[in-house]
Parts: C-alpha cells; sequence; structure tokens
C-alpha cells in the first residue's frame, strides 16, 4: 500500500473491503493463506449460515450471519491495517511469542467465529462462542501447518478475542480491541434488512435504517477516521449508545476519531443537517 492518502484502505471503497491484492502494513501472505482456507471450509460455513436463526427468526434481531461476519471481518482487517500504518502497537501475538503474521491471522478468525454461539442462544452468545470456537480451531489450526505449541497460542488469543467483543468483558490485547469495534462497525441499513422487511421495527432496527454509510480511512489527528453517514436522527443510537460502548473500554479510545454526519436528501443532493464527534 502506498502512503498516497488516496490509496490508503479508504482511497477506492471508504476502509470497506480489504483487498489481499493489495500492499499492506503488516505482512499479509499467512493471512491470505488463512482466508481462503475460511472460505473453503464447509464446518465453518454451516455455522455462519446456522448462527443467524436464533437471532433473526426466533428473536426478531437484526442479522449476525455471513453478512454480518463479513462485514465485520472486512472492517476489522481494514481497521487493523490503518492501526499498523500509524504506528499502533499490538500486543497479542507479540506477547505470546508469535510472529507479526499472527496478529492479523488473530484478528481474522476472531472476526470470523465471534457470533457462533448464536448458534445456541442469542442471549449469553459470547460465552457459547468459546466452546464451538475452539473445536474449530482444534481442526483448523493444524490443516493451516500450525505446530502444537503455536496453534495453543492462536487459539488462546483468537479465544480472547471472541469473548470480548461482548462489552461486559474487558480486552487484554489491541487485537481484541480492533474485533471488538470493528463488530459495532457493522451499523448500515442493510444489516437490517431481514427484521425490517418482516415488519421487525425495534430500535436497532430503526436506528441502522438510517445508517447510510460507514468509512474508515486515516486521520489527521489520529490513525483512523470512522465517518458515519446517516439519514435520519434515529441514527445515533447506533453511533451513541452501540458503537460508543463498542470503543469505550477497547483500548483503542486514543486512536480512533469517530464523527457522524446527518445528511437529508432532496432535489438530487445531500445537505448536511449537523456534524458531531464522539
Amino acid at each position: 500500500m502506498s502512503d498516497t492518502p488516496d490509496s490508503t484502505p479508504d482511497g477506492t471503497d471508504g476502509g470497506r473491503e480489504y483487498d489481499p491484492a493489495a500492499a499492506h502494513h503488516f505482512p499479509d501472505e499467512r493471512l491470505n493463506r488463512v482466508l481462503d482456507h475460511l472460505a473453503d471450509d464447509e464446518e465453518v460455513a454451516a455455522y455462519l449460515e446456522a448462527q443467524n436463526v436464533n437471532p433473526v427468526a426466533r428473536k426478531g434481531y437484526n442479522d449476525h450471519g455471513r453478512k454480518h461476519v463479513d462485514i465485520v471481518r472486512n472492517r476489522a482487517l481494514c481497521l487493523y491495517d490503518l492501526l499498523k500504518a500509524g504506528g499502533v502497537r499490538f500486543n497479542g501475538a507479540t506477547e505470546q511469542g508469535l510472529p507479526e503474521a499472527d496478529e492479523a491471522v488473530i484478528v481474522a478468525l476472531a472476526a470470523t467465529l465471534h457470533d457462533i454461539g448464536h448458534v445456541v442462544h442469542r442471549d449469553e452468545h459470547p460465552y457459547y462462542s468459546i466452546p464451538l470456537a475452539a473445536d474449530l480451531l482444534d481442526r483448523l489450526l493444524p490443516e493451516l501447518g500450525y505446530e502444537t505449541a503455536e496453534a495453543v497460542r492462536v487459539t488462546g488469543e483468537t479465544l480472547h478475542a471472541i469473548l470480548c467483543h461482548h462489552t461486559e468483558e474487558e480486552p487484554l490485547t489491541t487485537e481484541a480491541g480492533v474485533v471488538r469495534v470493528a463488530d459495532a462497525l457493522d451499523m448500515e441499513r442493510g444489516r437490517s434488512r431481514i427484521p425490517y422487511q418482516e415488519g421487525g421495527r425495534g430500535i436497532n432496527t430503526i436506528s441502522s435504517q438510517a445508517i447510510r454509510r460507514v468509512s474508515l480511512r486515516r486521520g489527521d489527528d489520529r490513525p483512523v477516521l470512522v465517518e458515519i453517514e446517516m439519514t435520519d436522527a434515529a441514527g445515533v443510537y447506533q453511533v451513541d449508545q452501540l458503537l460508543k460502548a463498542k470503543l469505550q473500554g477497547s483500548g483503542l479510545e486514543d486512536d480512533i476519531r469517530i464523527v457522524a454526519v446527518h445528511t437529508k436528501v432532496g432535489d438530487g443532493e445531500d445537505r448536511l443537517v449537523e456534524r458531531f464527534e464522539l
């Protein structure tokens, strides 16, 4: 990735998708192998489909299936890249004696598996995710070439990040903080498409309908600027109640600046109504 602003992770898509072919501010070969392996794994795919039944079909909540996981993983990896570009130190892999390349692997694995506990129940799902993810990692990591000692450490760090996407738990690593914040960055109107179309009108559904776009880019005074464009004041709930709760205690409070922009669309033009910052 070049140092020019237009070629940062936000250059073409607002930091919305991780591009394996692009240059990054971290060693990415191991990560890209892991992503290819996950994409071809039938058991992982089955979990990503099954985990949406309890929250959506039975609880009328917003999307927690494959689409949500794809968005969270993409945002997590874009966020990770921007933080690395900004010189933010990551401690999870390092303190376990793992190479830098495993930082992104931990982020990607945790982002992929963070919600699989929904197959058991929506309530307290992070705690159900732990044993299910552990079983998957016991198989996946040897397939990816990890020796026993490395696999144990990668598993531990991944499970920590999965657990700490829950606001009740304290992230002790930067990798876990990234997954926690990225989970809240899936707030655009597409996430509420299933319950909204089926008549759901809860605050999570209505507020996410108001979020038009979430963009991540390099900040001027902090490594990351998150800009959230909303078309209705109801979107404030997503920003102030959900994202703010995830950012607080993540360890990344001083590294991420969040700006929300409220616009109105009319006569073919977007009109700025207000702009505020967390």
